[in-house]
């Protein structure tokens, strides 16, 4: 009984041996099989990859900047409407007159008019003194970073106008050079 006990312990040991040596032949093959190349990306794939992210950003790029600038458009704007309403509710204050406006006054009223280009830090500011007669004024803002200037002026009849002037050659205004908002 020994011997049968011998060879059937042996045969069950060269059995689970044999299997052992297959799966590690296995193993050794398919990773031989990935380091030779079998898959993955090749290089002109990752090359075509990189030229259509370059058009896209070469697209997008030049997109995005022309947001930054009305960005800066928006401010100036959002600065003359503010400067409109203090100049408005200087004359509710003064029976009507617009005569003694001054950006000192305008900023009284507001205070966040910034009374200088540097009080400004980088945004848009009012340019001068406001020109006032009695029942008139015509006031400035500037966009710090594209210079075109907005301006919204009363007449005596109290018609408001606003008109802009686009700073270099830009287009800003409308399509043109100079337009109204």
């Amino acid at each position: 009984m020994r011997c049968d006990a011998r060879r059937i312990l042996s045969r069950t040991l060269k059995d689970a041996l044999a299997r052992a040596d297959e799966s590690l032949v296995m193993k050794v093959r398919t990773r031989s099989a990935v380091s030779a190349g079998q898959e993955g990306f090749t290089l002109i794939e990752l090359l075509v990859v990189i030229l259509i992210i370059g058009i896209l950003a070469a697209i997008a790029i030049p997109a995005l900047l022309s947001q930054k600038s009305k960005a800066y458009d928006a401010g100036a704007k959002e600065l003359a409407r503010t400067a409109e309403v203090s100049a408005e509710a200087y004359a509710s204050d003064h029976e009507g007159s617009y005569a003694n406006l001054s950006l000192a006054e305008l900023h009284k009223y507001e205070p966040s008019i910034p009374t200088s280009k540097e009080a400004a830090h980088g945004g848009a500011y009012l340019e001068g003194e406001p020109t006032v007669a009695t029942n008139t004024y015509e006031i400035t803002a500037v966009a710090a970073s594209t210079g075109d200037k907005f301006t919204v002026a009363r007449n005596s009849n109290g018609e408001v106008t606003r008109t802009c002037t686009s700073a270099g050659t830009k287009k800003d205004c409308s399509g043109s050079a100079t337009g109204s908002w």
